[in-house]
C-alpha cells in the first residue's frame, strides 16, 4: 500500500503521484466512485495499482471536480470587463470552503491605470497580484503556489497563458476572446494539477465562469461576516444585527458613503443578500 496525489483523471484513468515522487497511472474501486474520486484527492494505493481508499478531504468542489484545495488565483483582467460580483462570489465561496483566496490581476500591460484600480478595491479583502505573462511580472504567482492551488475566473482572462508561462508554452489551450459578444470562449476541458517543487501543484479549472449562490451554502444573515471591510466598522452600528442595508444608525452605510468601503463591494452585498435570501433550500 502507497500514499498518492491524483494528478489528473482522465475518463476512468488516474494519474497518481506516489508519496516517493514517481507516478502512476492507476484505476479506482467501484465502491469509490459513488461519491466521486477527485484531481486533489489523497489516495491509497495497492500492489495492483487500484485506488483502494481515499483519504478525508479539507475541501471538494464539484464544478470544477478538484479536492483539497488550499489557495484559489481569483483571475480578472482588463479584457475581457470584470465581472465583479462573480469575483465577490467566489471569495466568499473560498472562504467558506476554507480556501485561501487571492486576487491576480493579469493583463497588467494592457491597461495598467485601470489594474491599479481594482487593486484598490480588494487590498482590503485579499491580497492582490498585478501579473503579465508578457514579461516576469508572471513570476509572482508562482512565488504564492503552497500546497494545492487553483486558477479561476471568467474565460479569457488568461488563466491558460498563466500555465503556459509558468509551465511550459502550448501546456494549456489559450482562452480566446470574442468582440463580439464581449465575452470568452471556454478551452479548459479537464483538470490536471501542475508541480512547482515539493508540495507546490495549480490546477487550470474550468467551471467558475458561473457559481451559482446555492453552492455558497450559508443563511442570508452571515454574509456580512464575510466582509472583512464591514466587520472593521460594523461595531459602530447601533443594532448587532444591522445587515446595513438601512441608512439610520449603520456605520456600513456611512463608510461607503465615505469613500472608506468600495461601493462597488456594497452593491455586490446588496445584490448577494438579496438572491440568498430567496433561495429556496430543501
Amino acid at each position: 500500500m502507497t500514499n498518492g496525489l491524483i494528478l489528473k483523471k482522465e475518463a476512468d484513468r488516474f494519474t497518481v503521484e506516489l508519496s516517493g515522487g514517481e507516478t502512476l497511472i492507476c484505476v479506482a474501486r467501484k465502491n469509490l466512485k459513488k461519491d466521486g474520486v477527485f484531481v486533489g484527492d489523497r489516495v491509497v494505493v495497492d500492489e495492483e495499482n487500484t485506488i483502494c481508499k481515499l483519504e478525508k478531504r479539507k475541501n471538494v468542489l464539484i464544478r470544477p471536480p478538484l479536492a483539497n484545495v488550499d489557495k484559489m488565483f481569483i483571475v480578472v483582467a482588463p479584457v475581457p470587463k470584470p465581472d465583479l460580483y462573480l469575483v465577490d462570489k467566489m471569495i466568499l465561496f473560498c472562504k467558506l470552503n476554507k480556501i485561501e483566496p487571492m486576487i491576480c490581476i493579469n493583463k497588467k500591460d494592457l491597461d495598467e491605470k485601470y489594474c491599479k484600480q481594482l487593486a484598490e478595491v480588494y487590498k482590503k479583502v485579499a491580497k492582490v497580484i498585478e501579473v503579465s505573462t508578457l514579461d516576469e511580472s508572471v513570476l509572482k504567482l508562482e512565488k504564492e503556489i503552497k500546497g494545492v492551488c487553483a486558477l479561476a475566473g471568467q474565460s479569457a482572462v488568461g488563466k491558460s497563458s498563466i500555465i503556459n508561462a509558468l509551465v511550459g508554452e502550448g501546456v494549456a489551450k489559450v482562452d480566446t476572446f470574442s468582440k463580439k459578444i464581449e465575452r470568452g470562449k471556454q478551452t479548459t476541458r479537464t483538470v490536471h494539477l501542475f508541480k512547482f517543487g515539493e508540495g507546490r501543484y495549480l490546477a487550470d479549472t474550468a467551471g467558475f465562469s458561473k457559481l451559482d449562490e446555492y453552492l455558497l451554502n450559508l443563511e442570508h444573515e452571515e454574509i456580512k461576516s464575510y466582509y472583512p471591510e464591514f466587520v472593521e466598522v460594523a461595531h459602530m452600528c447601533k443594532y448587532k444585527s444591522c445587515l446595513h442595508t438601512n441608512d439610520k444608525d449603520c456605520a456600513v452605510k456611512k463608510a461607503v458613503k465615505k469613500g472608506e468601503i468600495e461601493k462597488v463591494r456594497y452593491e455586490n452585498y446588496l445584490k448577494m443578500l438579496e438572491i440568498v435570501k430567496n433561495i429556496k433550500r430543501y
